[in-house]
């Protein structure tokens, strides 16, 4: 009867609880402008006061920029779950498209029986959190107790990359350790539908810089006789990929793991075809490895892209010349095991083998992250997922996602969390445009999916 009881708080006080999100949503914390750095600080202080009024033990944390907020409810022996979100909202440009000031959040019917809360921070990440919180504040209320040992950690520069995240979580891995990880930064498969995401997929990211003569070349004296980085470099990326659109680079499918034949199944029965993802973007026929579905290329299989090159002479009308150097930005999206560190050697050695006598090579190369996945079998998984399906009535959705999160990846690495990601957002919710908005259905229904889960996990 104890969840049945929180479920009804959770119904009964829904009006209470937008209150109470409106009061966050109009402190401005936007964390890449210096002018809100004081109103960054003031939606700190403020997620403090409401964690301790809940008997969190709870403080702002200071870092070299904005703060990250800490807050312990401690029950030992219990699971103990690390949740995540960011309380910083992204700038609000251009105002003027804004049908409201975006920091005097309100209800708006944004078409008949569907209302939506619509203010800077709505959905992403103010509003996702205080769901999470609603549904401990109910759980505690109406049993005395989370029946799991919790830690909350929030930060204040998801907006401007978590710059300082990742050494905060390393200095304080043993504050920080827990059994699981929950982030709230995402969304539903439809309006209907839930998701879990239970992947990432990993990033490797290097530039390539091919040089030959000391200066670009006049082509007409030059032309036939020296080397042209431009023709180098895009043979280079031309033998990224074999015939069958599989990735070239020696050794590159190592660690990469066949994807079990239920999941595929369940993947399939989704119905996701070409024209629907790809229709939106002018688009019809995938690319990529040709013996894969295209629900297995989006979920489980690793990618290769140029995303830019260039060189020689670009600007408007002619100039004949044979650059001296030509540049390319490739990135790879990697999944399972794979090592970014060896793929990244292995991928170097197959550019620099190409690469003409009298040419030169250079490689920049960036951060990279290991891909972070939650095992099938997973009771964790399990029991959201069984949890959801009591609320929603439906099988919720299991996927990976295609981008990285690279600060779930730091959760893996320092930590050793696995991370379920459950969010209640939409396509249509605009985040990071004008008139954000976020479902009150999904901030009511979302609350009661969280205490669902919150209960699941305590077992």
């Amino acid at each position: 009867m104890s969840l049945a009881a929180v479920l009804a708080r959770l119904d009964r006080d829904l009006d209470t609880n937008a209150r109470r999100l409106f009061d966050w949503l109009a402190i401005p914390s936007i964390s890449t402008d210096r002018a809100y750095a004081g109103d960054v600080r003031r939606a700190a202080a403020h997620l403090v006061d409401d964690l301790r009024s809940m008997g969190f033990e709870a403080a702002a944390r200071p870092t070299p920029g904005h703060p990250v907020v800490v807050g312990h409810r401690r029950r030992p022996g219990r699971p103990h779950v690390l949740f995540y979100g960011h309380y910083d909202v992204q700038p609000v440009d251009p105002l003027e498209l804004w049908t409201n000031p975006p920091f005097e959040p309100r209800i708006v019917e944004i078409e008949p029986g569907r209302k939506a809360i619509v203010a800077r921070g709505a959905a992403d990440d103010k509003g996702q959190i205080m769901t999470f919180l609603e549904a401990c504040r109910a759980t505690i209320a109406e049993t005395g107790d989370l029946p799991i040992s919790l830690t909350v950690l929030v930060e204040g520069e998801e907006e401007n990359g978590s710059i300082n995240l990742p050494a905060f979580v390393e200095a304080n891995r043993a504050e920080l350790q827990a059994d699981l990880a929950l982030v709230c930064d995402t969304g539903m498969w439809d309006r209907g539908r839930p998701q879990i995401t239970s992947s990432l997929r990993g990033l490797l990211y290097e530039e390539i810089i091919v040089r030959a003569a000391d200066r670009d070349l006049h082509s007409g004296h030059f032309g036939g006789t020296a080397q042209n980085p431009i023709h180098i470099l895009a043979r280079i990326i031309a033998s990224l990929h074999d015939a069958g659109g599989r990735v070239a680079v020696p050794h590159f499918y190592e660690g990469v793991h066949e994807t079990g034949a239920n999941r595929l199944a369940q993947w399939e029965a989704l119905g996701l075809t070409e024209a629907d993802f790809l229709g939106t973007v002018g688009l019809k026929f995938a690319a990529g490895e040709k013996d894969r579905t295209l629900i297995e290329k989006i979920q489980a299989r690793p990618t290769c892209d140029c995303n830019g090159i260039w060189g020689g002479y670009t600007g408007e009308g002619t100039k004949t010349v044979i650059p001296g150097e030509a540049r390319a930005k490739v990135s790879f999206r990697l999944v399972h095991d794979q090592d970014p560190q060896a793929i990244q050697q292995n991928f170097r050695a197959f550019v620099a083998a190409q690469i003409p006598p009298d040419c030169s090579v250079e490689f920049i190369g960036y951060k990279g992250s290991r891909a972070v996945q939650v095992r099938e079998d997973s009771p964790e998984l399990r029991k959201a997922v069984a949890a959801l399906k009591e609320e929603w009535g439906v099988e919720p959705v299991v996927l990976g996602h295609g981008g990285s999160i690279p600060i779930v990846g730091d959760f893996k690495r320092v930590l050793d969390l696995d991370a379920l990601l459950i969010g209640w957002g939409l396509d249509d919710d605009r985040i990071h445009s004008p008139n954000e908005k976020y479902d009150l259905a999904n901030f009511h229904k979302g609350q009661r999916s969280w205490a669902r889960i919150i209960d699941a996990l305590g077992t």
